[in-house]
């Protein structure tokens, strides 16, 4: 699984201009070095932001991942799952539709959600 997401911006042509002279300049190894510096500029700079919201929704914060035995266990056990995170949700390709639409009762994912297709349509109707 990869640590990292690609995601494609759109820039005017004197803002990419700007960031191809910083690179030009040895002050960046490459446009995205500068990219990713400057999302990580701009989420420290919220920080606190960050951490009320994670407070105020009570979200996980990382990598969680379920596969069938999990939730069959969570199934057994009669629990329902409220999946709030932030960062990366993974439900394994074992998991069928039927058993994640029984055991999971909401889904709210900011950062990545990887699961079938299957799965993700059988949780549409709980997923924010």
């Amino acid at each position: 699984m990869s640590e990292s997401e690609k995601i494609t911006i759109n820039m005017s042509a004197v803002d990419l201009g700007k960031i191809d002279l910083l690179v030009q300049e040895g002050l960046y190894s490459n446009r995205t070095d500068f990219i990713r510096t400057a999302i990580r500029s701009q989420v420290d700079k919220h920080s606190v932001e960050v951490q009320q919201s994670v407070a105020r929704h009570a979200y996980g914060i990382g990598v969680f991942s379920y596969n069938r035995k999990e939730l069959e266990h969570q199934k057994a056990s009669g629990k329902r799952l409220k999946l709030t995170i932030l960062g990366l949700l993974s439900l394994a390709d074992d998991v069928p539709p039927d058993l994640a639409a029984e055991v999971i009762e909401a889904v709210e994912v900011r950062g990545v959600f990887n699961a079938s297709p299957q799965v993700k349509a059988a949780l549409a109707d709980r997923t924010r």
